[in-house]
């Protein structure tokens, strides 16, 4: 199964549970009691906070793959240099070492959304996929605002080092 298709299932089984702990609750505040009422308003909150992650996690997809398109375009996207063992599995020390390269690059560039992409690719390709995530959304806030500083007309002299000059030309 592919994790997009693991994805949607999941979703579909979470929208499911929050449906039925919605219908659960309703049958709690009908009961008219104290326990059954405190109860009912918990199964109205269960839903909430699954359907507001699944957003958050929506969200996320589609903003990296937006950004990883606009970064194929640019013909920025990391290509695939890692050295994999007969089994196919990454080695650990060609990922270490794209890592410490990747790294050196966001240290030059810390306002670069692309370096923090690239970054990204690094942290996940290295097995750290929680670290991957963080820095991806680092690379998505810093889209948004050389984004946002393109868009108002700003001469571009952000402190970004180019990314708003950048941005503007990709707009």
């Amino acid at each position: 199964m592919t994790s997009r298709t693991g994805f949607f299932v999941l979703s579909g089984v979470l929208l499911l549970v929050a449906l039925v702990c919605v219908g659960e609750g309703v049958q709690l505040l009908a009961t008219g009691k104290p326990l059954g009422i405190g109860l009912g308003l918990c199964a109205f909150v269960v839903p909430v906070i699954g359907v507001w992650f699944l957003r958050q996690t929506v969200r996320f997809g589609r903003y990296s793959e937006r950004l990883a398109k606009e970064l194929e375009a640019e013909g920025g996207l990391p290509v695939d240099e890692l050295k994999r063992t007969t089994g196919g599995r990454i080695d650990r020390a060609s990922a270490d070492a794209v890592f410490a390269r990747r790294r050196a690059e966001a240290e030059a560039a810390p306002g670069d959304w692309r370096v923090f992409f690239r970054l990204a690719v690094a942290y996940a390709d290295a097995g750290d996929v929680p670290r991957a995530r963080k820095t991806m959304q680092h690379a998505i806030r810093l889209h948004r605002t050389a984004g946002a500083t393109s868009t108002t007309g700003t001469t571009g002299t952000t402190g970004t080092t180019g990314t708003t000059e950048s941005a503007r030309s990709n707009a």
